[in-house]
């Protein structure tokens, strides 16, 4: 008899780790809670168009994965250009940001604070053993140095995930804040000069010349890999939420589906996976799920009666309501009517507030009016785009709660929980998906 593995969530991460469990002879089910499979990789077509919730294109850093979905999407891939920028000091800038452009885009006196607060950072870490400090804040001001964090980030931090940086965990900085490329130049230097030393933080952002993309947007993804899986024998099942698990004797045994046998693999919110078990888990373990939060997303994909509205595939913004503006047909998206284009513009917000109802539509239009984007009249329709678990808070004090639901998981011999929301991290898109190939080799392989 085959192995059988359940897989409980229809992203990126859930897509590969089922395709991978074939390669390995196993018979998979898979269930998804919304009607299309991809998660947030997934597209939206709204008013005739397609819209993607923020920027999802593929790299080929990883070339097992790449070849696969390669082969998924067949004549469907685009190959694209890099082209990112940053507005930033009132100035565009390529993103991520070169050696340069921090030159240029910082006053000279204050660029002078910069590197001598960089300067003294890096000497002290340099004879000093302490890991980085206690929350973001001291972790940012120990890797940069005061003057730096004060200028380029606290402020955005604060802006952009709604928590002051000295509420925020230190592991924020080692998992998700991305080094400054024209910094670590700054610091490269300073190696070489025996002032500085390695320290454990997250590398500076992509700089990988190629994207792969499609005509209709990163829905082509998800539907081709679950269109390749079926053909495969995959049993796939979309609107399909898991909201109940049993178990018994250390073992998943089922789901409000039915019975499960062999392994199971989540990529459900922790906290969803925590409070759907039967018999319930343990009340410190509940307490633990109520403690990791996640910040929600909203897209605004706007229809705009323009040609062409930016010249790069995205840009980050600063100092706007919005934190990244992206416009599709610059990647071979097809926008209809012809002579039109479409611009996701991504929010970080809180459910219910002005962003996540909708209500801070006229302050976007007036934002991207100033960036000279668009102009209100040239805006046809609007629709939002929603993301209850976009990325996970790395609040102070989490890092306990965590592992106290990572212990108790771990007693279920046949369960993994993994992916984004399964496992609380900040992997991209093809991370997620390598970390589900590993679940699903560790589930069928133990």
């Amino acid at each position: 008899m085959k192995p059988q593995l359940t897989i409980l969530g229809g992203g990126p991460c859930g897509l590969y780790a089922a395709h991978r469990a074939l390669e390995l002879g196993a018979a998979v089910t898979l269930f998804e809670k919304e009607n299309t499979f991809g998660g947030l990789a997934a597209g939206h077509q709204l008013g005739g168009n397609w819209f993607d919730l923020g920027v999802h294109m593929l790299h080929a850093f990883d070339s097992e994965i790449f070849a696969t979905c390669q082969e998924a999407m067949a004549d469907e891939r685009i190959e694209v250009p890099l082209k990112s920028h940053i507005k930033w000091g009132g100035k565009t800038y390529r993103y991520p940001l070169r050696g340069r452009d921090i030159l240029a885009g910082i006053p000279p006196l204050t660029l002078a604070r910069c590197l001598s607060g960089l300067l003294i950072a890096e000497c002290d870490a340099r004879f000093g053993d302490s890991p980085l400090g206690a929350d973001a804040e001291s972790a940012l001001i120990e890797l940069y140095g005061a003057p730096l964090y004060e200028f380029f980030f606290e402020d955005f931090t604060q802006r952009y995930w709604g928590i002051h940086p000295r509420d925020l965990s230190a592991e924020f900085v080692r998992r998700k804040m991305p080094r400054l490329s024209a910094v670590d130049v700054f610091k490269n230097l300073l190696e070489k000069l025996h002032l500085s030393k390695a320290r454990n933080a997250t590398e500076g952002a992509l700089r990988f010349e190629t994207l792969h993309y499609s005509k209709t947007g990163s829905e082509t993804l998800p539907r081709s890999l679950a269109k390749r899986l079926k053909e495969k024998g995959a049993s796939l099942h979309s609107a399909s939420p898991v909201t109940i698990i049993t178990h018994s004797q250390q073992l998943i045994t089922g789901s409000n589906h039915g019975p499960l046998t062999g392994g199971v693999l989540s990529t459900l919110p922790l906290p969803h996976l925590i409070h759907a078990l039967d018999p319930p888990a343990p009340p410190d373990i509940l307490h633990a799920a109520e403690q990791l939060r996640f910040k929600p997303m909203t897209v605004y994909a706007l229809l705009v009666k323009k040609n062409r509205c930016m010249d790069a595939l995205y840009t980050y913004y600063r100092d706007r309501i919005f934190h990244r503006v992206g416009e599709p047909k610059n990647a071979g998206l097809i926008i209809r009517p012809e002579g039109h284009s479409t611009l996701i513009v991504e929010t970080t917000c809180e459910i219910d507030d002005p962003k996540w109802s909708g209500a801070a539509l006229p302050q976007i239009i007036r934002d991207l009016q100033a960036e000279g984007l668009c102009q209100p009249e040239d805006i046809v329709s609007h629709h939002l785009i929603h993301a209850t678990h976009a990325y996970p808070i790395f609040a102070k004090g989490f890092e306990p709660h965590l592992q106290a639901i990572t212990t108790y998981l771990s007693q279920f011999k046949n369960l993994r929980s993994t992916g984004r929301q399964g496992a609380f991290t900040y992997p991209n898109m093809h991370s997620a998906m390598r970390m589900g190939a590993t679940a699903a080799e560790e589930l069928l392989t133990s």
